[in-house]
């Protein structure tokens, strides 16, 4: 079976340009971040993977986001007897076949990727310690409405199970905390 991976970090992007025009068996879609391998589909993908089975992934970046998840990832799907196949690299594993250019690009590219993140991270937190000192920094604009927030206030004080309130909500304790307080 040919399978697809295709993955962007929020709801709000679309996946047009992944592996345009191609079509595949399955298809494994997310619309969440690529920080760890907590993903349901990317989990599915894993358990589904048999011997002679190729997995298309648009860019290494689809499928981790640090050197270490992509290794482990790329090893589990050759170990399982299929191929993986990144197409912006141009790059190919597949079961029984070593080949030390396509792994020597692979940790290069990957070790790359994850310098351009953590740089952009480091970026990211020295703008906001900035605009936190000027008094600037609001942090995200959250994603529930003025009712929906005097929603989750009147359930915080009724409520005696705060971690099930989360889920409900599908926030952290932590925030409900915040959202309850007014802050």
């Amino acid at each position: 079976m040919e399978f697809a991976y295709k993955r962007v970090s929020t709801i709000d992007q679309n996946l047009d340009r992944q592996l345009f025009g191609m079509n595949f068996d399955r298809e494994y879609v997310e619309k969440v971040s690529g920080k760890n391998l907590n993903r349901p589909e990317l989990n599915s993908l894993l358990l589904n993977v048999r011997p002679g089975d190729i997995v298309h992934v648009h860019e290494m970046s689809r499928l981790a986001r640090n050197t270490k998840d992509l290794l482990g990832l790329v090893e589990h799907i050759v170990n399982a007897g299929g191929t993986i196949k990144f197409h912006k690299e141009n790059l190919e594993f597949t079961s029984g076949k070593k080949n030390p250019f396509q792994s020597l690009m692979l940790n290069l590219l990957s070790s790359i990727a994850q310098f351009e993140r953590d740089l952009l991270l480091d970026r990211q937190r020295e703008g906001i310690a900035i605009a936190k000192a000027k008094g600037k920094y609001k942090g995200r604009k959250s994603k529930f409405s003025k009712d929906d927030i005097d929603s989750i206030q009147n359930d915080f004080r009724s409520s005696t199970n705060k971690s099930e309130l989360a889920r409900k909500w599908g926030i952290s304790r932590q925030y409900l905390y915040s959202l309850a307080s007014g802050d």
